[in-house]
C-alpha cells in the first residue's frame, strides 16, 4: 500500500522510490485541488503523460483514486478527470478542551462521516488515549469503515507542545507527556499532534475566515486565551514549538494566580471563567440585572451564553462586563499587532459569540493602543465555524503528513 511503503524502517530506492514519491505528490495534489487531469499532473510532478497514466491506474488498482468524468475540452480530446476515492482514506481528529474531548473521523474530502464525539476527558487523563480509541472504534464500526482504511489520528489540545516529538510538556504526569508515542502503541497508525488553539488557526487559514491571507492572527478564547499565528503563508509554531501563549502574558502587576503558577497573567483577566466569576459576584450583590432575576441564590449556574443572552436583551451589567474583557483583549492584542502588522485577526471560542458587544471595545483598545498606520489595515472578524476550526485544522495536517513523501 502506497501509504504505507516507506514506513516502519522499510527502505526504497531506485524507481521504487521514485514512484513513491510521485504516487504521494499525486495524492497531495487531488486531496488540494479535488479534480486534476493527467495532463495537469504529468506536468506537476516533471513526467510524461503515459508515465502519469500509469502511476494513477497504480493508484487505482489501490482503491485511492477514481476516474471523475472529462473535463472541458481546449481544442482536442476532452481530459480525463481524477480525484481521491470518498470512501477508501480516513483520518480520525480529535480536539480537547479543559473539561472535555471532540473526536470526529473525516474522509479525503474533509467530510465528516458521522457527527462529532464529545467525551469527557482532558490532557491530564489516564485513561485519554483509551478513551479516544474506543469512541472512535465506535464511530468507525457504527458507520461500517474499515479500520484498516482509517490510516492517522491527531489531536489539537492545550499546552506547551513539542509538535515535532508529540509532547505535550503541560501533562503534570512526565510518563504521560509523550501522546505520539501514546497514540502510535494504541492505534498502530501515522500520529500528529499539535496545540489547539494553533490547529483552530490552521483550520481558519485553510477552510474559514483567515482563508486568501498571508499574515493572520486566530485567537481561542474560551477558558484559556490561545493565539495561533499564520506568518507569511504558514504556520507559525517558533523555535521550541511553544508560539502563541497570549493567556500567560503578563497583563497585571500583582494580580491573581494564574494555572501556570504566576500572577496576573492575561487569562486571569479576560478568560471564560473570570467573565462567570464576575457575573456570579455582581449577582451575589444584588446588582440591578437580568442575571440576578434569574440566578440569585444559584449563581454558579451561570454560563456565558447567559451573559451574552442577556447583554443582547440590553442587560446593563452583562454588556459591561463583555465591554471590559474586549478592551482588556484589545489592549493585549496591541501589542502583537504592533508586532506583527497582521492582516486579519479571526476571534474564536465560547466568548466570541458575543460578537459586537466584544468586537466593539477591542476595537476602541486598539484605536487606542496602535498606531493607526500599522492597525489601520487589520480586518478584525469573529468566526463562523470555530467550533469545528480545530478538528479541521488537525484534520489538514493529518493528510498533509499522510500524502508527504516521508512519515515518522
Amino acid at each position: 500500500m502506497i501509504l504505507l511503503e516507506n514506513i516502519k524502517g522499510k527502505k526504497l530506492i531506485g524507481n521504487a522510490l521514485k514512484n513513491y514519491r510521485r504516487k504521494k505528490k499525486i495524492l497531495s495534489l487531488l486531496y488540494e485541488n479535488d479534480t486534476l487531469s493527467a495532463t495537469f499532473l504529468s506536468k506537476q510532478i516533471g513526467v510524461s503523460l503515459p508515465t502519469a497514466l500509469s502511476l494513477l491506474k497504480d493508484l487505482g488498482a489501490s482503491q485511492l483514486v477514481e476516474v471523475r468524468g472529462s473535463g472541458e475540452s481546449k481544442g482536442g480530446r476532452r481530459p480525463t478527470l481524477f480525484g481521491l476515492k470518498r470512501d477508501s482514506i480516513f483520518v480520525i481528529s480529535c480536539e480537547l478542551g479543559r473539561f472535555r474531548g471532540k473526536i470526529g473521523v473525516y474522509n479525503s474530502h474533509n467530510g465528516l462521516v458521522a457527527p462529532v464525539v464529545v467525551i469527557q476527558t482532558s490532557i491530564d487523563d489516564d485513561d485519554l488515549v483509551d478513551k479516544l480509541y474506543a469512541e472512535s472504534k465506535h464511530v468507525i464500526d457504527d458507520n461500517g469503515i474499515d479500520f484498516n482504511n482509517v490510516y492517522a489520528v491527531g489531536i489539537a489540545m492545550p499546552g506547551l507542545i513539542d509538535s515535532k516529538e508529540g509532547i505535550n510538556y503541560t501533562i503534570k504526569k512526565e510518563a504521560y507527556q509523550n501522546v505520539a508515542e501514546r497514540l502510535r502503541s494504541k492505534f498502530n497508525k501515522i500520529v500528529y499532534i499539535n496545540n489547539d488553539a494553533r490547529m483552530e488557526a490552521y483550520g481558519e487559514f485553510v477552510f474559514g475566515e483567515a482563508k486568501g491571507y498571508k499574515n493572520a492572527m486566530i485567537i481561542n478564547w474560551n477558558w484559556g486565551v490561545g493565539l495561533g499565528m499564520v506568518l507569511d503563508g504558514k504556520l507559525y509554531n517558533g523555535g521550541s514549538g511553544f508560539a502563541g501563549e497570549l493567556s500567560h502574558i503578563k497583563f497585571v502587576e500583582d494580580g491573581d494566580l494564574c494555572i501556570c503558577g504566576k500572577r496576573g497573567c492575561l487569562e486571569t483577566e479576560i478568560s471564560a471563567y473570570v467573565l462567570i466569576n464576575r457575573a456570579c459576584q455582581a449577582v451575589e450583590q444584588n446588582r440591578i440585572s437580568q442575571l440576578t432575576e434569574k440566578f440569585k441564590n444559584h449563581e454558579k449556574e451561570i454560563r456565558v451564553q447567559d451573559i451574552i443572552s442577556a447583554a443582547k436583551l440590553g442587560d446593563e451589567l452583562s454588556i459591561s462586563l463583555l465591554n471590559n474583557v474586549g478592551q482588556a483583549l484589545g489592549k493585549a492584542l496591541s501589542n502583537t499587532i504592533q508586532l506583527l502588522n497582521p492582516d486579519i485577526i479571526v476571534i474564536g471560542g465560547l466568548v466570541s459569540e458575543a460578537n459586537q458587544y466584544i468586537l466593539n471595545p477591542i476595537q476602541q483598545s486598539i484605536n487606542q493602543y496602535c498606531l493607526e498606520q500599522i492597525s489601520g489595515n487589520t480586518k478584525i472578524v469573529i468566526s463562523n465555524n470555530w467550533r469545528h476550526s480545530g478538528l479541521l485544522g488537525i484534520t489538514a495536517k493529518l493528510f498533509q503528513k499522510l500524502f508527504s513523501d516521508m512519515n515518522k
